[in-house]
């Protein structure tokens, strides 16, 4: 909400979440990990359609970095959001609790999956120049490899379903008649 006062603007931040509307951590954490998997899918995209090509290799050498940001943001989201539970905005249904929940759940075990998948295959991993799997010698971990080979893209495909759902319901609710207007929610706005 902008303030006047002597004709300077203040920006009044709502740190935390309230009935009314996600808090200012809560919003930066959903719009940049929405900006985060925009990437994510734009690097699975080419890879698929234009694999090995310069686009290819630039935007691939960042889906594991990038991945391993959204497995922080996401424990961080979820810390935040058990801590808010009491004060967040109530869902405006049944079937929009358990889609943010089947959010929240793909949002974790895409990039866990991934990560088991890098334990396993000994290599080593440092997202961003820092150390997270020093790697190791010998044979690779198998019992690791199949469930992270089987689920983690099928998982993520799911997971970019369920985003493009998330999408079109935010618009359904914002001009069906008698719905909640819920993007004001995550705008800030009142």
């Amino acid at each position: 909400m902008l303030l006047t006062k002597k004709g300077l603007h203040l920006m009044r931040f709502q740190f935390t979440d309230t009935p009314e509307r996600y808090g200012s951590v809560s919003r930066f954490l959903h719009w940049s990990m929405a900006l985060l998997l925009i990437w994510q899918l734009a690097t699975a995209v080419a890879r698929i359609l234009v694999k090995d090509s310069a686009l290819d290799e630039f935007l691939w050498g960042t889906h594991r970095p990038v991945g391993a940001l959204l497995m922080t943001l996401v424990l961080i989201r979820i810390a935040w959001a058990l801590t808010n539970r009491r004060q967040r905005p109530a869902a405006v249904s049944l079937m929009a609790r358990l889609g943010h929940v089947g959010l929240y759940a793909l949002l974790f075990f895409v990039p866990a999956f991934a990560l088991l998948r890098q334990y396993g295959s000994g290599r080593a991993f440092s997202p961003f120049g820092i150390p997270l799997m020093p790697g190791f010698e010998g044979e690779r971990i198998e019992w690791m490899l199949i469930p992270a080979n089987l689920f983690h893209s099928w998982f993520g495909w799911l997971l970019f379903a369920l985003i493009a759902g998330h999408i079109v319901m935010v618009f359904v609710h914002r001009h069906r008649a008698g719905d909640t207007d819920v993007l004001p929610r995550m705008l800030g706005r009142r």
